[in-house]
């Protein structure tokens, strides 16, 4: 189980690794070509190097959920999805442009670990002045720096004790197949106080103008028909997707 454990941990890193250097690389990657074939296995070491062959093409399919779960966009399109809906303006902005808002600002966040993948690990493994494994270790480094810096302590310990490990000396023995979970649940948990913020000066509004209705006698017009309209007005007025978006980049400092 612990070899189990170690090789998904290689792969997983393997695979951000080339997800995070090749969003970095100006230069378009060169794409190798593949032949597949069958025959006869005559050395144990055949048939391992092709489960590996396999587990990695597996990973590798999950790479989506790699990038953007090891990266900013959970926290981005979170609030930007709670923003939409403290406004109540339903699907405007829609789910296309909430989501493709959301990749360009993580591509804008990521950018400076993403280069030092790209500088540290790709370039001196494509000059092959080091190894395989030096690339992955070194590639991954600025990845885990950065989900360190954004994961609770209470999160990691929670990983660490359901997963049953020994108690880490320091930052570097925590696995990464522990670390991911753990930046995940910190990310929710910090967007959902973001998204508490944003809250609170809509359902201001809405307060004010469900009260002057009921003063008014308007029991029976809904107060979301008039207060979406004052609610715009204001979101406008206070250049809020510049103090959104602001505030949002700026809480990855």
């Amino acid at each position: 189980m612990t070899t189990l454990r170690k090789r998904a941990a290689l792969l997983i890193a393997a695979a951000i690794l080339v997800l995070t250097a090749s969003v970095a690389m100006a230069e378009p990657l060169a794409l190798p070509t593949i032949s597949v074939g069958m025959g006869k296995v005559t050395k144990p070491g055949d048939m391992a190097v092709v489960l590996q062959i396999f587990f990695l093409m597996t990973i590798l399919s999950l790479a989506p959920g790699l990038l953007i779960m090891t990266s900013s966009f959970t926290r981005i399109v979170v609030v930007l999805s709670f923003l939409r809906t403290a406004m109540g303006t339903q699907q405007a902005p829609s789910n296309q442009i909430v989501i493709g808002l959301s990749l360009f600002l993580t591509f804008f966040v990521m950018s400076p670990v993403w280069q030092q993948v790209n500088t540290q690990a790709l370039q001196p493994y494509k000059e092959q002045k080091i190894s395989q494994e030096q690339a992955i270790e070194l590639g991954v480094a600025p990845v885990r720096k950065f989900m360190f810096s954004q994961t609770r302590e209470k999160d990691l310990a929670l990983f660490i004790s359901l997963s049953k490990l020994p108690r880490p000396k320091n930052a570097a023995d925590i696995p990464i197949l522990t670390l991911i979970p753990a930046f995940i649940i910190s990310e929710l948990r910090t967007s959902f106080q973001i998204g508490f913020l944003i809250y609170i000066p809509f359902l201001v509004v809405d307060m004010v103008v469900a009260s002057v209705l009921m003063s008014m006698g308007m029991m029976m017009l809904p107060p979301v028909m008039i207060s979406l309209p004052f609610k715009i007005l204001l979101f406008v007025l206070v250049d809020g997707w510049g103090l959104v978006i602001g505030s949002l980049v700026k809480s990855f400092g």
